[in-house]
C-alpha cells in the first residue's frame, strides 16, 4: 500500500509538471505569433491620403487607389487580413522619418527610388514606372513640351516639376504655383492655366475622377522616369524579400494590371509594363 501511495503521488506530480510545461509552451507560441504580426496582430502601412487614383481617404473613411490596392495585396501575402491593416497618412517630407521611427512597417506612396533615399531606407520593387507628364484639356493643341512657351503651366508650391519643364524644355512657360493639385485642376478646367505637370499616374488619377472624366488628357511626353518602390526601414532585408515575392505574384496572377486599369483607366493612362524587381530605369 505504501508503494502504491508513493507511485500515485509521483504520477500526480508528473501530471502537474506536464500541464505546466504545456501551458508554458502555449504562451511561447502565442508570444511568437504576436511578435510576427507586429505585437498587436495589425500592420501599419504608410500611404498618401490626398492623391486620387493612387492613395485617397474617402469621405466615408474608406481608402482607394492603386497604391492602396498594392499595399493590400502585399499585406495579404505577408499574412494579414484586411481588418488587420491600419493605413497611416505619410506625407512626402516625413516618409524616411516614419520608417526610422517605426511608425509604419512599409510605405506605398508614389515613392520614387533615388540614390539619396536609398541611403536612408531600403526599397522593394519597383512596382510602377511612371513619368513626369502634362495634363491638358481634352481639346488642347499642346502635344509637345515646346508648345508650353508662352502658356501658363501649373504645379504645386515647392514642386520642381514645373521648374524642370521651364529649365529644360519651355523656357518661356509662365509658371503658376498653387497649394494643391486640386486647385491646379480647377484652374485648368476654368482656363486660368493651360497645363498641369507632375507624375503621369498622379495626373491620371485626378483626371479619372467622376467629375472630370473626358475633360482632360495626358500629353504623353515622358519627361522623366519615376521608379516607384515600397519603402522599408533600413536593414530590414527580410521584409524587402517578402514584399518582392508578393509583387512578383501580383504581376503574374493579373492583379497588378487589374489595379492599374481600375484606378487610371478612365483617363486613358498608357502605363508601362510592370517593371522587373530591382530594374531601375534611369
Amino acid at each position: 500500500m505504501k508503494l502504491r501511495k508513493v507511485t500515485a503521488a509521483s504520477a500526480a506530480v508528473l501530471a502537474l509538471s506536464l500541464a505546466a510545461t504545456a501551458c508554458g509552451s502555449d504562451k511561447k507560441d502565442d508570444d511568437a505569433s504576436s511578435s510576427s504580426s507586429g505585437g498587436s496582430g495589425k500592420v501599419k502601412i504608410g500611404i498618401k491620403f490626398d492623391q486620387p487614383g493612387a492613395g485617397l481617404k474617402k469621405p466615408d473613411g474608406s481608402f482607394a487607389g492603386f497604391d492602396v490596392d498594392v499595399a493590400r495585396y502585399v499585406a495579404k501575402e505577408l499574412g494579414y487580413q484586411p481588418n488587420q491593416i491600419d493605413f497611416v497618412e505619410t506625407k512626402s517630407a516625413d516618409r524616411e522619418s516614419a520608417l526610422a521611427r517605426g511608425d509604419v512597417k512599409f510605405i506605398v506612396a508614389t515613392y520614387s527610388i533615388t540614390d539619396a533615399r536609398k541611403a536612408k531606407v531600403d526599397f522593394a520593387g519597383p512596382y510602377l514606372l511612371a513619368h513626369q507628364d502634362l495634363l491638358v484639356k481634352a481639346d488642347s493643341d499642346i502635344s509637345k513640351g515646346t508648345d508650353l512657351n508662352g502658356k501658363k503651366l501649373c504645379s504645386v508650391t515647392g514642386s520642381t516639376s514645373a521648374q524642370n519643364v521651364q529649365k529644360s524644355i519651355a523656357p518661356k512657360a509662365n509658371l503658376r504655383e498653387y497649394s494643391s493639385y486640386s486647385e491646379c485642376l480647377s484652374g485648368l478646367q476654368s482656363g486660368a492655366v493651360d497645363a498641369l505637370t507632375t507624375d503621369d499616374d498622379i495626373l491620371a488619377g485626378y483626371a479619372a475622377q467622376d467629375q472630370y472624366k473626358g475633360k482632360f488628357k495626358l500629353a504623353g511626353l515622358k519627361l522623366s522616369n519615376e521608379n516607384y518602390g515600397i519603402g522599408v526601414k533600413k536593414g530590414d532585408t527580410a521584409t524587402v524579400d517578402k514584399i518582392n515575392k508578393a509583387l512578383e505574384k501580383m504581376v503574374s496572377d493579373g492583379s497588378w494590371q487589374k489595379a492599374v486599369t481600375a484606378n487610371f483607366g478612365p483617363a486613358n493612362y498608357k502605363n508601362e509594363p510592370a517593371p522587373k524587381i530591382g530594374a531601375i530605369v534611369k
